[in-house]
C-alpha cells in the first residue's frame, strides 16, 4: 500500500452498503471496518477513495454470501480535491474485493474507471484496471 497525495474527503460511513465493480462473485457489500482508520471516542469509522475496508458479502453469488472480505473503494459520489486544485467526483460508489490484504484482487475485470488515488496506493489494482482517472 503506497501513501495518497491527494485530500479524499472521507464519504463512506461504517454500515454502509457500496456495490463491486468487478467478477469476483459478491454484487452488494455492507462496510464491517476501515483499516487503518483513527477517530475520536464515539466517532464511527469513515472511508474514501484508495482506503482498505473491511466488508460483509450482501448479495452475490451463494458462494461469497455471508462472508467477511476485504476490499478497496474505487470510487465515491462525493467529490474530493486533488493537489492541483482539481475537484473530482463519480457517479456512483464502488469497491474491488481483495484476495488478501496485500493489495490482490479477487476479480479480473472491473467495469468503470477506477480513480487515480487509488490506482496509485493499489498496484495490483491498477494492474487489472483498464480505465483509470
Amino acid at each position: 500500500m503506497q501513501p495518497i497525495k491527494a485530500k479524499v474527503t472521507k464519504a463512506l460511513n461504517h454500515g454502509s452498503y457500496i456495490e463491486t465493480c468487478d467478477n469476483s462473485g459478491a454484487k452488494l457489500l455492507r462496510i464491517i471496518s476501515v483499516k487503518g482508520s483513527k477517530t475520536r471516542k464515539g466517532r464511527s469509522p469513515r472511508a474514501g477513495v484508495g482506503d482498505l475496508i473491511l466488508a460483509s458479502v450482501k448479495k452475490g453469488q451463494p458462494s461469497m454470501r455471508k462472508q467477511v472480505v476485504f476490499a478497496v473503494i474505487v470510487r465515491q459520489k462525493k467529490e474530493y480535491r486533488r493537489p492541483d486544485g482539481t475537484r473530482i467526483k463519480f457517479e456512483d460508489n464502488a469497491a474491488v474485493v481483495l484476495k488478501d490484504d496485500k493489495g490482490n484482487p479477487k476479480g479480473t475485470i472491473f467495469k468503470g474507471p477506477i480513480a487515480k488515488e487509488a490506482a496509485n496506493r493499489w498496484p495490483g489494482v491498477a494492474k487489472v484496471a483498464n480505465i483509470i482517472v
